[in-house]
Parts: C-alpha cells; sequence; structure tokens
C-alpha cells in the first residue's frame, strides 16, 4: 500500500474477510482489554486498600467522564473514516492533510475538555446525587483525569489513523508499556504513599502520556501520507469540515449515551454507597464484553471506509456480515462466562458479600444479552463507514438513550428496583438494532444495490 512499512498495514479492499476481519480485529482487542485492565487495577487497587467509599467514588464518574470526553472521541472517528476512505481511492494529499488536521484538533480539543472538566466536575457529580461521603473523592478524581485530556485525545486521534490503514498493532504494543507503568504506578502511589483515588488518577495521566508519546513518534516515523510532520500541523478546512459531518454525530450519540447512563448512575446513587460500589465493579467486569464486541464496529467501520473509496461495495456487505457474526459469537460466549463466574471475579473488586450480591444483580440482566448490544454497533459502524453517520447517531439517541431515560422516569418510578433500572439496558439495544437494519437495508437499496448490480454483471 504505501512503499515501506507495509507490513503493518492492511489493504482491506481485498482478501479472505473471515480471517481478515479477525487478524484486524484482535489487536484492537487486546489494546482495549489491557486498557480495561489496566482501568480496572484502578478500581482494584482503591477498593482493596483504600475503602468502599474510594471504590464507589472511582466507580461512579464513569459514565460523567465519558459524557463530557465522548464529543471528541467522536471526531477520532470522523478521521479514522477519511483516512480509511483516501487510503481506498490511493488520494495520498488527502490523508495527509486529514493526519495534520486530526492531530492538530486532538490536541486543542484535549486542552478544552480539560478546563470544561476540572470546572463542570462539582456541579455535575452534585446533580446526579453523588452521596456525602463519595462526593470530594470524585470530584478530586474526575480533576486529576482531565488534567490530562490532551494526551489522551492525542494517542486516540492517532490510533483512529493507524487502524484506518490496518497497523492495530503498535497502538496494543504501546499501550502494553503503558499499561504496566499504569499498574505500577498504582500500586506504589497507593499502598506506599496512601494517596487513595489522587494516586490512581495521577497513575492514569501518566501512563496515557507514555502512550501519546509513543505513537506519535510512530506517526512521525511513517513513511507515505500517514506520516506526521510538526511543522506542518494545521487545520485543513476541507478535511475538518468532513471530520465534523462524519465524527460530530458519532460523539454527540457517545455522549447523549453517556448522559443516559448519567441519568442512571444517578438511580443507582439513590441505593448508596455498597449498591453503587457493586454495580461499578459489575460494569468493569462487563466492560471487557463491550470491548471484545465493540472491536467489529471499529473494524467495520474501516473496512467500509477502505471499500467505499476503492467503490467494491460488495466487499461492504461480506464485511458486515462477517463483523457480525464474529461481535455475536465472542458477546456471546464472553457474556455467559461473566455471569457463569461473576461472583469470583467481583472478589478482585471487593470482599464484602453485600457488594458482590449487588454487583451481581446487574451482571446477570446486563451481561447475558450484551450481544444485542454487538449487533447494534455493527449496524452503527457499517452505517458511518459508508459516510451515514447523522442517522444512526438519530436512531440511538432515541431507541437507546431517550427510551432508558423514559424508562427511569415511567417504569423505574412505579418498579424501584435495581433489577427493573438494569433491565433498560437489553431492551434499548434490541430495539435500536431492529431500526438500524431497516434503514441500513434502504440505503443500501438506493445508494449501493444498483452498482453492486453493475459490477456483478460485468464479471460475468
Amino acid at each position: 500500500m504505501f512503499r515501506t512499512h507495509a507490513h503493518r498495514t492492511m489493504d482491506m479492499t481485498q482478501g479472505r474477510l473471515l480471517t481478515q476481519v479477525l487478524l484486524f480485529a484482535l489487536p484492537i482487542m487486546l489494546s482495549g482489554i489491557l486498557q480495561l485492565l489496566f482501568n480496572a487495577a484502578d478500581t482494584i487497587v482503591v477498593g482493596r486498600f483504600s475503602g468502599n467509599e474510594a471504590l464507589a467514588a472511582v466507580g461512579s464518574v464513569g459514565s460523567l467522564n465519558n459524557m463530557i470526553i465522548s464529543l471528541f472521541i467522536g471526531l477520532s472517528v470522523g478521521a479514522n473514516v477519511l483516512v480509511a476512505r483516501y487510503t481506498g481511492a490511493g488520494n495520498n494529499r488527502a490523508v495527509s492533510e486529514t493526519v495534520h488536521t486530526a492531530v492538530l484538533l486532538a490536541l486543542v480539543g484535549g486542552a478544552l475538555l480539560s478546563v470544561a472538566g476540572i470546572a463542570l466536575a462539582h456541579p455535575l457529580l452534585t446533580l446526579m446525587g453523588s452521596p456525602e461521603d463519595v462526593i470530594d473523592l470524585a470530584v478530586l478524581y474526575v480533576r486529576i483525569i482531565f488534567i490530562g485530556m490532551p494526551v489522551q485525545m492525542l494517542y486516540n486521534f492517532c490510533a483512529a489513523v493507524l487502524r484506518a490503514v490496518g497497523d492495530t498493532k503498535r497502538p496494543l504494543y504501546f499501550l502494553t508499556v503503558a499499561g504496566v507503568i499504569n499498574v505500577v504506578l498504582n500500586l506504589v502511589f497507593v499502598i506506599v504513599f496512601h494517596m487513595s483515588v489522587a494516586g490512581v488518577a495521577l497513575a492514569t495521566i501518566i501512563s496515557q502520556a507514555v502512550s501519546a508519546c509513543l505513537i506519535t513518534r510512530s506517526l512521525m516515523h511513517m513513511d507515505g501520507p500517514t506520516k506526521l510532520h510538526l511543522n506542518r500541523l494545521r487545520i485543513h478546512s476541507g478535511k475538518l469540515r468532513e471530520i465534523i459531518r462524519i465524527g460530530l454525530p458519532a460523539g454527540i450519540q457517545s455522549s447523549v449515551f453517556s448522559l443516559s447512563n448519567v441519568v442512571i448512575q444517578s438511580s443507582v446513587n439513590s441505593f448508596g454507597a455498597v449498591v453503587i460500589a457493586g454495580n461499578a465493579a459489575a460494569a468493569n467486569v462487563g466492560n471487557f464484553v463491550y470491548q471484545a464486541m465493540n472491536t467489529f464496529q471499529q473494524a467495520i467501520t474501516c473496512f467500509a471506509g477502505q471499500n467505499v473509496g476503492a467503490r467494491k461495495p460488495h466487499r461492504i456487505i461480506r464485511a458486515m456480515h462477517v463483523c457480525m457474526f464474529w461481535a455475536v459469537s465472542f458477546g456471546l460466549v464472553l457474556g455467559v462466562l461473566s455471569c457463569v463466574f461473576g461472583g469470583t471475579l467481583l472478589t478482585l473488586y471487593s470482599t464484602d458479600p453485600a457488594v458482590i450480591a449487588a454487583g451481581m444483580e446487574r451482571m446477570l440482566i446486563v451481561c447475558g444479552p450484551y450481544f444485542l448490544c454487538g449487533m447494534m454497533d455493527v449496524m452503527t459502524g457499517v452505517l458511518r463507514g459508508i459516510g451515514y453517520s447523522m442517522l444512526p447517531m438519530i436512531v440511538s439517541i432515541l431507541g437507546a438513550c431517550v427510551f432508558r431515560i423514559v424508562w427511569v422516569w415511567t417504569i423505574f418510578e412505579a418498579v424501584p428496583t435495581i433489577e427493573c433500572l438494569m433491565f433498560s439496558y437489553p431492551v434499548s439495544w434490541a430495539l435500536t438494532f431492529a431500526v438500524l437494519v431497516v434503514i441500513f437495508a434502504v440505503i443500501w437499496k438506493k445508494r449501493f444495490a444498483p452498482q453492486f448490480t453493475q459490477e456483478e454483471l460485468a464479471r460475468r
């Protein structure tokens, strides 16, 4: 594909898709799982050595953090789709302009997020109803985490560029190095220096800075159009508009998803610190299942993007089927295993029987049918990859976000139990998936089916 480093990239416009998708996805999956392991280390260390309040503080802010940062993370999806499309089309100049625009956007966006996160931490956590014995620790954790937003954004945008050209291995290597640093610093800061939540937050941003430096250096040493030149960093207005057009809906969708989770977290907070801690621990375990499935959303976005550029629509539909197969397979197997071994896994986070019991309530309801979320995400990914980012945003906001909020205000209000609250997740996934399938079928029939038919006739 490029003159050098070709062994690190992947031409997604040709080859056997069943194995090609898996080879592309596995390093992303391992990267995500490693990242979750290192994040889980934060939760485990504070839960074991700083008590339930510290565990609740770290665990209860995840949805808030995601709500604030998701907008800019979504923009990295726009950069990913553009780089993949221009790579498939062989437009090297457009690839280079997109890379330099994306990197500068990451740095500016990260700085803005730092200011917003530090300023809004206390009022938002108060609005969420964080208990008095948790809120001060939670605010401290959020503010330290957001100091590191520029390096976190830089890593995510650079990783999106590498994924777009099929290089999924180096982000894995960089996360491994950074993650080991994170775990070591967690233990030192919390156990040796007794820094509690401040220690795990500080360890996180230091390790993120390491991964950002490593991945930026890798782009600077690449050959071909993805090579990063620091003296060429600038915003190319045309590429920025396209990144925003594709990425902003994805970011808004993720932010609103997180907003619905904030509403649910606020309801969880009403049950007290023990339930908050159990829910946080179970959510950490469930995140491993989600990460395995979400890998195939990222895969189909890249495969669809390159094949749109190469004008090979037949590979888009085949790649979608392959990604759906793998997402459901991983979701079913890992979801069932997490339910079967949930009690043992939750003891890693806390030895309090009440916390473990609260965590199992979430595990059994959410993790079992988690494959529905994987199916929904693959449909979202293929629509983004072919350039339709607004429609999945609208459908997902209505089906998975507004629906959950209405559920909290109506059904949960009538049946105020943690089980009723958790059931909002699988029901919303199934509804959203069904609507996305219909939308994709309509778009495919109008835009791609005629071209597909012409290519089939030409081959015959």
